[in-house]
């Protein structure tokens, strides 16, 4: 197998794009992934994008896409895995380029939700969960959520305060993202005072509805030595694992049992623990999720992740920054696009471009993107590779 370096990225301004179709978005962002990669050809394309047809009425986006770029007739995928549709594309990005099957591809995510209303959004997000015993019951994934955070809290002492802190942090983080869809600074109190959605969460302990796209160029580590512009990152571990979907079926419903299995496996891969990593990009729907996810991941024990934000842990300047780009609560959360953006922010770091979110002397990243309440998880870890050989 070869090692697969990333070389190019690319993402648009996300955020409520009436004036901008769906196809539209999607280019934007590739072609500016492909600019930025210094290419002038892909050999395939992997687009992830979670429901399409519900969205905008699209289906078959593999061929609609290739031919957008104008790059037909290579293959062209599209991957479906919920909220994790975009990490799952990227991963089998690296797979094709790590066996051979092609040299140069192109991982891209997608999705434009607001040209529906808010019933029709909330149904296109509900597909997610288990039709016959989640969401017949009327139960929604803020309805979801809110129960994982309840047996957070009762559990493990997690203050309302806490989940607060995490939405607090990441708009700070987000301020400094001129992509973001909500660039602005938020209270704890504001949080906290927001409308109700389902208790404990509250509106901005949620992330948005958002349109937006987002890709990356990918190619073999020693073609990328000599192609790249910039230092490549090498993909160090891609990890892929999956949970019940149905939420009451699980054991324990504050564990993320896919995640924590997904970064096992991926630490193992990469040959590192927890401690090396410089920042992380992770999935932070709502804010409990990102306690949840926190914990699984290993970078704080079991039921110590609530503390975390507030504590400046996970802040800028932090031990180990998690979402400097905003995450899905600032930046937005197209979801078929969001796990590509995380690891455009990765790639972004490690580079060393990342402006003035840039996380100091930055060596290892990791990427967690899941759909559902966690039913399938997508890692990876990146490291900043050495330059060009000539």
């Amino acid at each position: 197998m070869r090692e697969v370096a990333v070389i190019g990225v690319g993402m648009n301004k996300w955020g409520e794009l009436w004036e901008k179709s769906h196809r539209r978005i999607w280019t934007e962002a590739a072609l500016a992934a492909v600019d930025d990669a210094g290419v002038d050809r892909v050999d395939a394309m992997y687009v992830g994008c979670m429901s399409g047809g519900l969205f905008v009425g699209q289906e078959h986006l593999g061929a609609l896409l290739a031919d957008e770029l104008g790059m037909g007739p290579i293959p062209g995928t599209r991957v479906e895995s919920a909220c994790a549709s975009g990490g799952l594309a990227f991963r089998q990005a690296v797979l094709a380029v790590a066996a051979g099957a092609h040299d140069i591809v192109l991982a891209s995510g997608v999705e434009k939700m607001t040209d529906v209303d808010g019933g029709a959004a909330t149904y296109a997000l509900s597909t997610a969960a288990d039709q016959e015993y989640e969401c017949y019951q009327g139960i929604t994934f803020p309805g979801l959520y809110a129960m994982m955070a309840r047996v957070h809290m009762e559990r493990y002492g997690t203050t309302r305060r806490q989940l607060a802190d995490v939405a607090v942090k990441n708009h700070a983080h987000g301020l400094l993202n001129e992509l973001a869809q909500f660039r602005m600074k938020v209270t704890a109190e504001q949080v906290m005072g927001s409308a109700a959605v389902a208790d404990p969460l509250r509106l901005l302990d949620c992330s948005p509805i958002t349109d937006g796209a987002a890709a990356v160029v990918l190619c073999p580590l020693e073609m990328a030595r000599k192609l790249s512009k910039q230092p490549p990152v090498r993909v160090a571990a891609s990890a892929h694992a999956t949970d019940r979907i149905a939420l009451h079926e699980r054991d324990d419903m504050a564990d993320l049992a896919s995640t924590r299995h997904a970064a096992a496996l991926a630490y193992k891969q990469a040959g590192i623990t927890p401690k090396d990593l410089s920042f992380c990009e992770v999935h932070d729907c709502f804010t409990i999720a990102e306690i949840l996810v926190i914990e699984a991941l290993g970078l704080t024990a079991r039921g110590k992740g609530g503390a975390a934000a507030g504590s400046g842990l996970t802040a800028q300047g932090g031990k180990i920054p998690v979402n400097p780009s905003g995450g899905l609560k600032s930046k937005g959360h197209p979801v078929g696009a969001t796990g590509i953006a995380q690891i455009r922010e990765a790639v972004l770091q490690l580079r060393g471009e990342a402006g003035k979110r840039q996380v100091p002397k930055a060596r290892w990243g990791l990427t967690q993107n899941m759909g559902g309440t966690g039913a399938s998880t997508v890692v990876h870890i990146f490291e900043r590779a050495e330059g060009r050989k000539r």
